[in-house]
């Protein structure tokens, strides 16, 4: 019998952050639970660190620049054979979506479509979350200092979640199902209502590794987006506490919703395969910094992702796997062929408890950067969108032109740029991403090894689409590096 997929996904979460991954508050203990229960991938990657580019990096398998959606602002312009939902619709799965879409799929693409809800508002059924909405637009995208002063029903992941479980109610009980749940938070506007926004006093919020000295440091456009912010919000930095208090309060009242989605699916008799990730990080006040928009740092990069279900191993793995590898995971759940042209790898055989050939899963790589060179420290240039705020525009602080690649491997990073100098980070030793060690003779090996590594991973990720006559040789599991009896 095919399982019912479990998507849950937050938006802008950083790993790291629960009592389970070793942090001192205990925001998400559902959440936790779950991956006590299935299998924790504590090395994932997103593909990008930007919303479009990442989601439709999990729907197609693709990477960013075989996809071709490498700005959060052309998901129309998507480019694979078939992604996740054509995979479940051949399947003869229904398609169920609620919250925020932020991908190359609009509602006519599902059986039934909760939203859309974006960071600020959603399909408004009462006049208190009228009200709601229109509070969190005035917050300009910044850090409320107060409780948010409407209850916890007004706010969108518990919308969402309402929504969801209506379609849960009513979808058919004799079909497999998606039922994919997309939460805008805890990305800004960074607020929370009561208990949550007391769930931790900003004075008990643990030390950060880094401040804003941290940014100048580092220079280029972590120079750059901390003068904007600055900028933008004088002083804001004053108040990371208050910011990240917001934020961890978030996560409790995401792992709340998220616990009333899991109650609410008790009456699907079917398997179930659950998916909990994040499309990307969020600095949360590490180099002094909000948000996202600069570089490609652990704060960004790591995600969280848990499988849990029916035939899926309580276990964690330390294998650096990535959000591109979802899509081929759920093919083999659901006995469907990987679609061509898709680049990532199934990860059901880890899930089941299965070795993972070194040679396929010693690394990983993601992108960021789209065209052009990366902005200098004292450029201010109109951003991908301006939003005319209550009280002065905001310039939007994401923006990535000029082009990078990372590579994760073992207790190395490596960073090379299209138009700037490399970047080499022991991360056992240097977590923070400060003691750039690519130009130190002491590591020549290290990097030579790495840039190796990553070259391979260059010609991999090569585009095969379109289709011609010639026919490849693709192992099970599209593990393209498995030695030979290594991917039966």
């Amino acid at each position: 019998m095919r399982p019912d997929i479990v998507v849950v996904m937050t938006d802008q979460q950083r790993v790291g952050l629960s009592r389970r991954s070793g942090f001192a508050v205990d925001t998400m203990p559902f959440v936790d639970g779950l991956a006590a229960q299935g299998t924790d991938f504590r090395h994932a990657y997103t593909a990008a660190p930007a919303c479009v580019p990442a989601r439709t990096s999990l729907l197609t398998g693709r990477f960013p620049s075989a996809h071709q959606v490498r700005q959060n602002s052309n998901a129309r312009y998507a480019h694979y054979q078939q992604d996740l939902l054509d995979v479940l619709r051949n399947a003869d799965y229904q398609l169920h979506f609620a919250g925020k879409p932020h991908m190359h799929r609009d509602a006519a693409d599902f059986d039934t479509f909760a939203g859309p809800y974006f960071h600020t508002n959603g399909p408004e059924r009462s006049a208190d979350e009228k009200a709601f909405d229109e509070w969190l637009d005035h917050l300009d995208h910044g850090v409320s200092d107060e409780p948010t002063p409407y209850d916890v029903t007004t706010q969108l992941p518990y919308r969402i979640t309402s929504d969801a479980l209506k379609a849960i109610d009513e979808a058919d009980p004799e079909r497999p199902g998606l039922f994919w749940v997309s939460y805008p938070e805890p990305h800004n506007p960074y607020q929370v209502p009561q208990p949550y926004f007391d769930f931790v006093a900003p004075e008990d919020v643990p030390d950060r590794l880094t401040g804003p000295e941290a940014a100048e440091h580092k220079g280029g456009t972590y120079a750059w987006l901390r003068r904007l912010q600055e900028e933008k919000r004088p002083g804001y930095d004053d108040n990371w506490r208050r910011y990240a208090a917001n934020y961890l309060g978030m996560l409790r009242l995401l792992d709340d919703q998220i616990r009333r989605l899991h109650e609410g699916l008790a009456h699907r008799t079917r398997p179930r395969l659950t998916i909990v990730l994040a499309d990307h990080g969020d600095y949360v006040g590490e180099y002094g910094l909000q948000r996202k928009g600069a570089g490609l740092s652990e704060f960004l990069m790591r995600i969280p992702m848990i499988l849990a279900g029916d035939g899926v191993k309580e276990q964690q793995r330390d294998e650096p796997v990535s959000i591109v590898d979802l899509l081929p995971t759920i093919c083999e759940a659901v006995d469907q062929p990987i679609p061509d042209g898709v680049q990532g790898r199934s990860l059901l055989p880890l899930a089941h408890g299965e070795p993972a050939p070194e040679a396929e899963f010693g690394s990983i790589i993601a992108e960021q950067g789209y065209g052009g060179r990366a902005y200098e420290v004292t450029a201010r240039p109109p951003l991908h969108f301006r939003y005319d705020g209550p009280s002065f525009d905001e310039l939007n602080t994401v923006t990535q032109s000029g082009g990078a690649r990372m590579l994760r491997s073992g207790k190395w990073k490596l960073i090379v740029h299209a138009d700037l100098d490399g970047e080499l980070y022991d991360l056992e030793t240097d977590p923070a991403e400060l003691d750039n060690l690519f130009a130190d003779d002491r590591h020549l090996a290290v990097r030579a090894g790495l840039l190796h590594q990553l070259t391979r991973w260059q010609a991999r990720l090569t585009d095969d689409l379109p289709n011609g006559n010639y026919t490849p040789l693709r192992l099970p599991h599209n593990w393209r590096w498995a030695p030979q009896g290594e991917a039966p």
